[in-house]
């Protein structure tokens, strides 16, 4: 297998100009989707469960019975629920430093400032399912709207052909006490939490990760609804400098490179005697992995390798792309973190790999992707909180302030805002 080497400004930005996914393909069956739940609701739903899923759903068994909680603990073996109670501590410890206090303060004429943090009342988690099982998105949607102090969570996931869902998610849901889980996947289950059918109650937001119909679904519904963010494919960037283990390298590239065949991994260094190390690496580790396929058409298609002159101009590679997980893999990972600016999640020496991240370390997994850390953040407890400003004003300070608030209320020509003061002055 041969990865991409770039190294001129020119070929980076056309590499990254051309990981561009064509949506109009999807759209138009999405708002089918749409349309179909909005008229018809659960039973729409239920047909989609079967088309997509070949799942036979209906009310008696759309939302998970306790007995299916009980029968999923006796299908995971105890060193799984181990390692998920140490996860959910870490996890739980962490978004718990997030979590906003209320605050006012009163100044010498009396007036009080402040703000009121809320959680928000109901909230959706989109957890992916089917053949596979990702118990560790229940824990980074669920734990922090849990720290927030959401009292309703719906959980949706799609259940395999005989309408059963993973057995390690629903253990996963049970040990975080949720209790509200439908059997639903695909955009549908995005359009279900939004808008509310017979069954499902509306939700105020909606979390997690999904396909390009997902996605897209979310992107139509934010407006009705609240939504973490808009996921793409899954990236990583390396910052490499000679002192690297090339094995490290290589399997963490093809960690993320297993995600999807759209996923984009990259490695940045200034030491070329590291690249053909790491490719050579790539080709050995990859015959033993059980994703082999997808994995090798990933970095076939979007891996790539870049050569920079030295470690500075990598990092100024790594602002450029603002990547979803950055690892710096050199030698004094911390004096370099001042020069990086945008990235989710900064994963910081040669022992700390990303899937560290991903499952145990304790901060979110749900990071902006396609660039967009530039401007966005990883999901956090403010997430599933939504502020109020407090204003209370004095009669003396509301007399000191009043003519400045009519000037500026004038200025913009909106008398009647000015006229609200007048008449308190009047009084």
């Amino acid at each position: 297998m041969k990865i991409r080497r770039l190294q001129t400004k020119e070929e980076i930005l056309a590499y990254l100009g051309s990981h561009q996914e064509d949506m109009q393909q999807y759209e138009q069956r999405v708002q089918e989707i749409a349309q179909a739940v909005k008229a018809r609701g659960d039973e729409a739903i239920f047909e989609f469960n079967r088309r997509f899923d070949g799942a036979e759903i209906s009310h008696d068994n759309f939302l998970v019975r306790e007995e299916e909680i009980d029968e999923a603990y006796e299908l995971v073996d105890d060193d799984y629920v181990f390692s998920l109670r140490k996860a959910i501590d870490n996890i739980d410890y962490f978004h718990g430093k997030q979590l906003r206090n209320s605050w006012m303060e009163p100044d010498e004429r009396g007036n009080v400032l402040g703000q009121l943090f809320r959680p928000l009342e109901r909230v959706g988690i989109y957890v992916p399912g089917g053949t596979a099982a990702y118990p560790s998105s229940v824990l980074m949607n669920a734990i922090p709207a849990l720290v927030a102090g959401v009292q309703e969570i719906a959980m949706v996931s799609p259940p395999d052909a005989n309408g059963k869902m993973n057995p390690y998610t629903l253990v996963a849901a049970a040990e975080l006490g949720l209790t509200e889980i439908y059997k639903m996947g695909g955009a549908q289950a995005v359009f279900a939490l939004a808008w509310g059918t017979e069954t499902i109650k509306k939700v105020d937001l909606i979390s997690g990760p999904g396909n390009i119909y997902v996605t897209l679904a979310k992107k139509m519904v934010y407006g009705d609804v609240n939504i973490d963010m808009l996921a793409g494919p899954s990236e990583i960037l390396i910052v490499a400098d000679r002192f690297a283990e090339p094995a490290y390298l290589a399997a963490d590239m093809m960690s993320q490179a297993e995600h999807d065949v759209l996923a984009r991994s990259i490695l940045v260094t200034d030491s070329e005697p590291l690249l053909d190390a790491v490719e050579k690496e790539l080709n050995q580790q990859l015959a033993g992995l059980s994703r082999y396929a997808i994995i090798e058409q990933s970095l076939s298609n979007y891996g790539a390798m870049i050569l920079v002159d030295d470690i500075n101009e990598a990092c100024r590679v790594a602002n450029l792309v603002a990547p979803e997980h950055l690892e710096l893999m050199v030698e004094k990972p911390f004096e370099m973190l001042s020069k990086i600016h945008n990235a989710g999640a900064i994963f910081m020496g040669s022992h700390t790999p990303e899937p560290v991240g991903d499952y145990l370390a304790g901060p979110n997994h749900i990071l902006p992707t396609g660039g967009t850390a530039r401007f966005y953040s990883p999901v956090t407890v403010d997430t599933f909180m939504k502020a109020s400003s407090i204003i209370y004003y004095s009669r003396e300070g509301l007399e000191e302030d009043a003519d400045d608030i009519i000037k500026l209320a004038e200025v913009e020509g909106l008398t009647a805002h000015a006229n609200c003061l007048r008449v308190r002055k009047d009084k």
